[in-house]
């Protein structure tokens, strides 16, 4: 039986171990991530998008760090009570120590990211909500980070929520997303199982051609240093909406 995000209590998300398995340490997937998209934002003005998105936040500090260089206001949108709990602690009393390295080298690869984490998450508002109900053409902005390839196991579905992701950017607005690559139904910690939707760049590209211009689409390989989730590597991507 093919599981659906709506199948899923995301309430239950455990933030605590996906965290412990995956973002205590800079690994090598991380940094060649922030490496790709320090590099696209390195060509836009710093501070010149009024309204940016985080499509499906999740726990996860450092592509916000990352926006922050260009981006006034930042809405992280989340719909899981523990993830949005977690960002809103991190704003509020400052971010867990484990964040300042992921800072560190987003700062040293684009300057223009603020130059303590405090600051670099101060323009974020975090949005309990379901990425789905975002209305048409609200951002100048948009990043997505493991999110349309695990909210379900349906490859239509995916592309649903790739289509909502250019959906929320104004046309001319800018994209980067990084997706697991071949990421199947998947565990984190002792139990807790989750959908998801193997993709590749091709599948990727097939997607996005119709909905963007200036496409870049490139694929990095499995990281041995992270827990062996079943994945291929990731696929990173950048663009703008059409």
């Amino acid at each position: 039986m093919t599981t659906h995000n709506d199948d899923v209590d995301w309430d239950r998300w455990p933030v605590a171990d996906y965290l412990a398995e995956n973002y205590r340490d800079v690994h090598p997937s991380d940094a060649a991530v922030i490496a790709h998209h320090s590099a696209f934002y390195r060509h836009l003005p710093s501070a010149s998008v009024d309204r940016s998105v985080e499509f499906g936040a999740g726990p996860n500090l450092y592509p916000l760090m990352l926006a922050a260089a260009v981006s006034r206001r930042i809405e992280a949108v989340e719909a899981g009570s523990g993830n949005v709990d977690y960002l809103e602690r991190q704003i509020m009393c400052g971010p867990e120590a484990s964040w300042l390295p992921f800072h560190t080298l987003c700062r040293r690869l684009n300057p223009a990211v603020p130059p303590t984490p405090a600051r670099a998450l101060a323009p974020v508002h975090v949005v309990h909500a379901d990425v789905r109900d975002l209305p048409a053409d609200a951002y100048g902005l948009a990043s997505m980070h493991f999110v349309a390839e695990g909210a379900t196991e349906d490859l239509g579905e995916f592309t649903a929520f790739c289509r909502a992701f250019v959906r929320c950017v104004a046309p001319g607005g800018y994209l980067v997303a990084a997706f697991m690559e071949n990421m199947p139904t998947y565990r984190i910690g002792p139990a807790s199982r989750w959908p998801g939707c193997p993709i590749d760049p091709e599948r990727v590209t097939d997607v996005f051609t119709p909905l963007t211009q200036e496409l870049s689409v490139t694929h990095i390989d499995s990281d041995p240093t992270l827990p062996d989730y079943g994945d291929s590597g990731m696929v990173l991507l950048s663009g703008v909406a059409r």
